[in-house]
C-alpha cells in the first residue's frame, strides 16, 4: 500500500479507517531487505497482516534466519525497541501530526528537493546505481558505434527503453546493428569511389604518358588485306589495322606514323600486310607501293583497261570482269540519265571515276565496279550536269560526259582542255561551215578499234561505217570514249571563247597547237608531217 500505485493499489480492509484520513502514506526509501512481493505471504492464510495504523508488509522468507524483530506502531530502533518521536507541529505540513518513521535521528526529506521518490512495485524498479558512479546527463548518451559497448550494455539499454516506454510495445531493433549496416554502406560507397578514381586516373596516365601496347618485329607468316577508305586519318587507319590483327593498338600506329617521315601520306586503298607487326613496320610497309592491292583508274583510261586490271588484282581469268560489267551494269548504280542504245559499245564507259580503289584476292569484281560508278555518280551530281548541258547547247548530261571524254582524250594540259572544249562546241554548231559538224577526231576511231594509233590512213577511215568514226558521222559519238577526270570535266563546263576550231599535235605526242582558219590548220598539218618524217 506504499504510494498510490503500491501493491496494485490495494486499500485497507473495509471498516477500518486509516489514520491518514484515506491519504496515502509516503515513507523514505529504506534499506532493501530483499524483494518486495505482491504474492501472498506464507503462514498468513493468503491475507496481508495489518497492524495498528501501520501499512507495512511482511519481509521476504529469505530473512527467516535473522532474529525476529517485533513490529510495532512506528519504526525500528537500534535496540529492537521502538520509539515514536513526533515531528514538530507545522500547520502547513500535512504530515506534521504523523509519527516519525525509522527513527528520530533521521532528517526529514519530504519537504526538500532530495526527497525520495515513492516506492514502486518490483516489476517497475530500476537497478540501483553502483556507489561512486555518476548518472550521465540527458542528451549526452554516447553513440553505440563510437563507445564500443558490449552486449550487456546494449541489452541494458534496450531493457531501460522497454521500462520507460511500457510493456506490450514492439521491441526496437538494435542500434548497434543499424549503425553497423550504415557504416558498411558508407565504406562500400567510399571504397568504390576511390577504386573508380584510381582506375580512371591510371587509364588517363597510360593514355597520356604510358607506352602504347605494340608488337615487335615484321609480323608472323600470315597475310591479311586491309581496306583503307578515302579520307581516313591515322586513328581510323590504326583502328582498322588493329581489328585485322596487324597492329596491337591504334595508339601505337598513330605514334609510329607521326615519327616516320612521310607517314601521313598513306593513301586510301587495299594493303596486303602481315599480322602482328610492330606499328613502325606497318607504317613503312604501307608506304611501299608493293604492299598496296589497289586498282587505279587514271583520267581518260578506257573501261577495257580497268577490267583487265581488276582481273589481275583479283587473280581472275582474263575477261571475267568485262563479262560481269555487261551482264550486271543495270545493278551497279548508274545515274538515271545514262543511256544504253544499240550503238553504245559499253554502257559503263565514262562512269568509272578516276581514283584508287581497293582490289584484293577474294573480292568480287561487281563490288569494285560499284564503288567506281558510285563515285562518278556523286561527282557528276555535284556539278549539276543536266542544267549546264543545255546552257552549252547539248541535249543532256550524257552528252556532256561524252564531250568531257573527248576533251580528256585529245587534250594534254589544263589550257589545252579549255581550248579543246571550244573546238568541240564550235564544230557541233549548225553554222559550222569549216567541218560541216564533223568532229574528225582520231581518238573516236581508236576507241572503236581499241588502239591508240595516230597514223591512220584516209582509206581506212573512210571505209569504216561505225558511228564512232567521227570522220564520216556528224555530231558526237554514241557515248563516252573513256573516263574523264576532274580537270577535263571542269574545262568542258568552262570552255574558252576565242574562235578555235582546228588543232594538231605537231610533235605527235604532247604539243597541241590550235588554229581558227583552215589555212592556219594546213600550216600546222605540214609541221606535223615534217616532225613525223612523212
Amino acid at each position: 500500500m506504499y504510494g498510490d500505485g503500491g501493491w496494485g493499489g490495494q486499500q485497507a480492509h473495509t471498516g477500518q479507517q486509516s489514520p491518514y484520513d484515506g491519504r496515502p502514506q509516503h515513507h523514505p526509501q529504506a534499506p532493501q531487505y530483499g524483494d518486495w512481493s505482491q504474492e501472498q505471504q506464507p503462514g498468513h492464510d493468503g491475507q496481508h497482516q495489518h497492524y495498528e495504523g501501520s501499512g507495512q508488509p511482511q519481509y521476504d522468507q529469505q530473512f527467516a534466519g535473522h532474529t525476529q524483530q517485533q513490529f510495532h506502531q512506528g519504526g525500528w530502533d537500534a535496540t529492537g525497541t521502538h520509539g515514536q518521536v513526533p515531528y514538530a507541529a507545522d500547520p502547513g505540513d500535512p504530515y506534521g501530526q504523523q509519527p516519525v518513521a525509522y527513527g528520530a535521528e533521521q532528517p526529514d526529506f519530504y519537504g526538500t528537493e532530495d526527497a525520495y521518490p515513492p516506492p514502486e512495485p518490483p516489476g517497475r524498479r530500476r537497478p540501483e546505481p553502483e556507489p561512486g558512479s555518476e548518472p550521465e546527463a540527458a542528451g549526452e548518451e554516447e553513440h553505440a558505434f563510437l563507445a564500443g559497448g558490449g552486449e550487456d550494455d546494449e541489452e541494458h539499454e534496450l531493457q531501460s527503453r522497454r521500462e520507460r516506454r511500457g510493456k506490450g510495445r514492439k521491441p526496437v531493433k538494435s542500434k548497434k546493428r543499424r549503425t553497423g549496416c550504415a557504416c558498411m554502406v558508407v565504406v562500400l560507397v567510399f571504397g568504390g569511389g576511390l577504386a573508380g578514381v584510381g582506375y580512371f586516373g591510371y587509364t588517363f596516365y597510360q593514355n597520356r604518358f604510358g607506352t602504347a601496347p605494340d608488337y615487335a618485329g615484321d609480323g608472323i607468316n600470315e597475310s591479311v588485306t586491309v581496306e583503307i577508305p578515302k579520307g581516313a586519318g591515322g586513328w581510323e587507319i590504326g583502328r582498322r589495322l588493329k581489328e585485322a590483327g596487324v597492329v596491337k593498338s591504334a595508339d601505337a600506329f598513330v605514334h609510329a606514323q607521326s615519327q616516320t617521315p612521310g607517314g601521313d601520306g598513306i593513301q586510301a586503298g587495299a594493303y596486303l600486310l602481315k599480322k602482328e607487326m610492330s606499328a613502325g613496320s606497318a607504317v613503312r610497309l604501307m608506304m611501299d607501293p608493293r604492299s598496296q592491292n589497289n586498282v587505279v583508274v587514271t583520267p581518260g583510261e578506257r573501261n577495257s583497261g580497268v577490267y583487265a586490271a581488276i582481273d589481275k588484282k583479283l587473280e581472275l581469268s582474263a575477261g571475267t570482269t568485262k563479262k560481269v560489267a555487261r551482264s550486271q551494269y543495270k545493278s551497279l548504280g548508274l545515274p538515271a540519265w545514262s543511256e544504253n542504245n544499240g550503238d553504245i559499245m559499253d554502257p559503263l564507259e565514262g562512269f568509272l571515276w578516276p581514283a584508287t580503289y581497293p582490289a584484293a584476292k577474294g573480292m568480287k569484281p561487281e563490288a569494285i565496279l560499284k564503288q567506281m560508278v558510285t563515285q562518278a555518280k556523286q561527282r557528276y551530281a555535284a556539278y549539276g550536269l543536266d542544267t549546264k548541258a543545255r546552257a552549252l547547247g547539248l541535249d543532256n548530261a550524257f552528252e556532256l560526259v561524252t564531250v568531257a571524254s573527248l576533251v580528256q582524250a585529245e587534250g594534254k594540259t589544263h589550257d589545252d582542255f579549255r581550248k579543246m572544249a571550244e573546238v568541240v562546241y564550235n564544230r557541233l554548231k549548225p553554222t559550222n561551215t569549216e567541218t560541216n559538224r564533223l568532229l574528225q577526231f582520231d581518238s573516236t576511231y581508236n576507241y572503236l578499234k581499241g588502239t591508240s594509233n595516230i597514223h591512220i590512213s584516209e582509206k581506212e577511215i573512210n571505209s569504216n561505217p561505225s558511228p564512232y568514226n567521227t570522220y564520216t558521222h556528224k555530231g558526237l559519238p554514241p557515248g563516252p570514249i573513256g573516263n574523264p577526270g576532274e580537270d577535263a570535266l571542269k574545262a568542258t563546263l568552262n570552255p574558252t571563247d576565242d574562235g578555235w576550231i582546228y588543232f594538231v599535235a605537231t610533235d605527235g605526242t604532247n604539243n597541241t597547237e590550235f588554229a581558227k582558219t583552215y589555212a592556219e590548220f594546213q600550216e600546222l598539218k605540214d609541221k606535223f608531217n615534217a616532225n613525223a618524217g612523212n
